[in-house]
């Protein structure tokens, strides 16, 4: 497909609104491979609808698929020209500056923590009523949770097609082993002290560690462990209030939760000290009962020759339920459009949301629910055995450098997987968080 090159000019304040949103944004692992595609001059069939992702591996597979699907229904290769940009960083400032410099994609993709953002920045344009109802879509057709949560001052400012949240996965021989399998899944694991007895039972069947959870060269994740515990609490404050101005997080139950991450541990329940990729072994090779990480890594766990494993959303150990949570989301960066032109991007959009369960065998919650209410995605195994976490879900604190790849998560997931590693105390690492956002805190939004 042709590549296109943007070299508008562009405002002051928008250059420098690309940049310290780009550097929010750290590239690390999370619900895709980083995959890069360079952009050329050739020129557009005025007809072409451009497209912007930053879908790579399983991910980009099918998104490359549901692409072709579309193609096919509109006329063939012409009708569609889609780019993937690397993960992170690379992405949201190229679109950032393609849209300061009026050199926009139709229809791009964002994660919903960052797509809030875009929208403040005055970098999408609404999405309206009207644009729903002329693809015969509405609000009602989407999951309450991740529509409600991309509302931004008031406007629908992105589609949801999934919602992706962190999972807990487990070894069907190591658990049945452990006396907490019941007909091939999980026993209902509900409160802290039932987990605890479940770990120290895998405990004496792999001769130590029971569950993994990356903490080494990966910030991401003792975030995501660190906000699904601390939202089980009922009535907490987010971490960032006033977006982004203040730290709000009740220090009680973060010290609970931190204490107890560190408590298993210190136990040897808990791995210590394990990179992404070192943390899912122990799982994948019968030395480990559980793992917890974004239920994209279903891809990955499939690919191990004769694993049985299950999935499950991690379960609730203090008041209520809950797990982190991102979305991945189509977004109409800020541009000129005319009314054809709207509905051509609304039913790119609508046949993308039609193809979800494709989307959902790599592992996301569709949001589109006469998908995720059909036969078929309820056959599928075992997704349908988490999709009750999207119900669940909890977004990152609103704040310009919070989100998905954010700095948030890259200086407060370093001190919290120090405590996990026995390095720092609970209150040490809350105190060193604080103390590294304060220049966050005190900076206006870039955008």
């Amino acid at each position: 497909m042709a590549k296109q090159l943007f070299s508008s000019p562009m405002t002051r304040r928008g250059v420098l609104g690309a940049g310290l949103a780009a550097a929010a944004a750290p590239l690390l692992a999370a619900c895709s491979s980083p995959v890069t595609a360079g952009l050329t001059g050739a020129a557009l069939d005025p007809r072409t609808l451009v497209y912007w992702n930053l879908f790579g591996g399983g991910d980009g597979s099918r998104m490359q698929t549901m692409e072709g699907v579309y193609e096919q229904d509109h006329g063939g290769p012409s009708s569609l020209q889609a780019t993937v940009f690397a993960w992170g960083n690379p992405y949201y400032s190229k679109l950032t500056l393609a849209t300061v410099g009026n050199k926009p994609p139709d229809v791009a993709i964002a994660h919903l923590t960052r797509a809030k953002l875009l929208a403040q920045g005055g970098i999408l344009d609404p999405i309206t009523a009207e644009d729903l109802s002329s693809v015969g879509l509405s609000a009602s057709d989407f999951n309450p949770k991740s529509w409600t949560a991309q509302r931004t001052g008031g406007k629908d400012i992105a589609i949801p097609l999934d919602t992706h949240p962190y999972v807990m996965f487990f070894n069907q021989d190591v658990v049945d082993e452990a006396g907490l399998l019941e007909n091939g899944r999980l026993k209902t694991i509900t409160g802290l002290k039932d987990f605890e007895a479940a770990l120290a039972e895998i405990s004496k069947v792999t001769g130590g560690l029971a569950i993994t959870s990356a903490n080494v060269n990966e910030t991401a994740t003792p975030w995501r462990l660190f906000q699904t515990l601390y939202n089980q609490f009922s009535g907490v404050p987010p971490y960032l209030g006033d977006d982004g101005k203040t730290i709000t997080v009740d220090q009680d139950a973060a010290k609970e939760v931190l204490a107890t991450i560190q408590g298993w541990s210190r136990k040897g329940w808990l791995n210590k000290a394990l990179d992404y990729a070192g943390s899912q072994t122990p799982m994948f090779t019968g030395k480990a009962g559980f793992y917890l990480q974004g239920e994209w890594e279903i891809t990955t766990a499939q690919s191990i020759d004769g694993l049985k494993f299950g999935m499950v959303p991690v379960p609730q150990l203090f008041e209520k339920p809950a797990s982190q949570a991102d979305s991945h989301t189509f977004v109409l960066p800020k541009k000129d459009r005319s009314p054809e032109q709207r509905k051509q991007a609304m039913g790119f959009i609508k046949s993308m949301l039609d193809q979800s369960l494709t989307w959902a065998k790599g592992g996301h919650i569709p949001a589109y629910l006469p998908v995720r209410d059909s036969a078929q995605y309820k056959d599928l195994e075992p997704q349908a055995d988490y999709a009750a976490a999207a119900e669940d879900a909890v977004y990152d604190p609103s704040a310009w450098y919070s989100g998905s790849g954010s700095t948030f998560e890259n200086t407060v997931g370093a001190q919290f997987a120090l405590v996990q590693q026995d390095a720092i105390s609970p209150e040490g690492a809350l105190r060193a968080a604080s103390d590294q956002l304060q220049t966050y805190l005190r900076t206006p939004s870039p955008l």
